[in-house]
């Protein structure tokens, strides 16, 4: 049911982040000093599907104009997809998603402080909202120079996320067979979260792009899945 959205379980964030200093040491070395504090990188993805017989316009993208569901997740230096949240329609801002899937409200209880008692935060693309948990680009007609340095070294870092979709497209190629991915008559949202369960698991025997690049290296299978 595309209205009933599915995730994969959500340990507390102390343990996702265990500890929290280390993915944002990672962070901070490789945007070169940008940020300090980052831990994540959110973002969403679309995934194409069979045109739906019925309720077309809810699964229609219009930025990459095809039917399809969406899914948020968040990329950690080592490799992982630690927050994976859907499927949802495919007509839906990845903001509205965002919003929807609690997930700011949950990393205001649950992350743990730093400490110097500031805050850790995720980094994410202009289409979502700047947060204290939340940082973003920055934006708007009057960009100085050292402000789109740092957009740029950032930049840099946030292309993790598309590693992680694309190691999982990799892995398990049927989730990404559209003619296959039929709405209504198939879980195809648990699909997609199975793949990225077990990709999980790949990248704890194997490591991945995104880990090397922080190099981070990841949890062992057995700590990934207590």
């Amino acid at each position: 049911n595309p209205r009933t959205p599915r995730s994969l379980p959500r340990p507390p964030v102390s343990q996702i982040l265990d500890p929290p200093l280390q993915y944002a040491a990672c962070v901070e070395a490789a945007s070169e000093g940008a940020i300090d504090n980052c831990w994540g990188f959110i973002d969403g993805t679309v995934r194409q599907i069979c045109r739906p017989i019925h309720l077309q316009r809810y699964f229609y993208n219009g930025h990459k104009r095809v039917h399809a569901i969406k899914f948020q997740t968040i990329v950690t230096p080592d490799g992982l997809i630690a927050h994976t949240f859907g499927p949802m329609e495919g007509s839906r801002h990845d903001a509205g998603i965002l919003r929807e899937s609690g997930l700011l409200p949950y990393l205001q209880t649950e992350m743990p402080m730093r400490p110097d008692g500031g805050l850790y935060c995720i980094y994410g693309d202009p289409a979502y909202p700047i947060r204290p948990e939340l940082m973003v680009p920055f934006g708007g007609n009057h960009v100085t120079a050292d402000q789109h340095a740092w957009n740029s070294r950032m930049s840099a870092c946030r292309v993790s996320v598309e590693w992680g979709y694309q190691k999982v497209l990799q892995q398990f190629p049927f989730v990404d067979f559209k003619k296959n991915i039929k709405i209504m008559l198939q879980p195809v949202g648990a699909f997609y979260l199975a793949a990225v369960l077990f990709t999980n698991a790949h990248t704890c025997f194997n490591g991945s792009e995104t880990s090397k690049f922080f190099d981070m290296a990841p949890p062992t299978l057995e700590e990934y899945l207590a």
